[in-house]
């Protein structure tokens, strides 16, 4: 595929993805519908960064995405066991403790998992590829959460400016 047409692809995409996560919150099947369309960015960014070939796109996205579904299975249980601890005080030391001890135990898990995918990958891509892997996980991801704030930052600005 034509280099400079996938990036524009990708740049539309990019644009209008913010508008279709701001539309109609809270509706779990456009939630849904909303992190599918972003998986999809971001897939479409990773294979344009690791620019694969056939071979090793035929090794190396089955093994990508057992990958990212242990890795969002462990950010839900981090996540539900946040909201689990979510208003209960932690002024007990000990509370406090078992509390870093298990965000510790959450980042360990990630590590052992990017470890063992690393491993894995090797297998079907060549490292420096898995080394733009993990640099295009990074890099997509803070150009989202950059674009996120970004339109916050614009909603807030709209809101000052509208006249009551």
């Amino acid at each position: 595929m034509n280099p400079g047409l996938l990036i524009r692809l990708l740049i539309l995409l990019l644009v209008s993805a913010p508008a279709a996560l701001a539309q109609e919150q809270g509706k779990p099947q456009q939630a849904q519908s909303k992190q599918d369309k972003i998986k999809s960015l971001e897939i479409a960014y990773i294979s344009r960064e690791l620019d694969l070939t056939p071979e090793e796109a035929q090794k190396f996205w089955p093994l990508y995405n057992k990958y990212t579904r242990e890795v969002n299975e462990l950010i839900a249980e981090r996540k539900r066991r946040a909201q689990e601890l979510k208003g209960k005080p932690r002024t007990d030391d000990k509370v406090a403790e078992a509390a870093l001890d298990k965000e510790l135990g959450y980042e360990k898990r990630m590590i052992d998992i990017k470890t063992r995918y690393k491993q894995e990958f090797l297998k079907a891509i060549p490292a420096r590829k898995v080394g733009i892997l993990y640099r295009s996980e990074r890099e997509f991801r803070n150009m989202m959460i950059r674009q996120m704030k970004e339109r916050r930052e614009n909603k807030m600005m709209r809101r000052q400016n509208k006249p009551n």
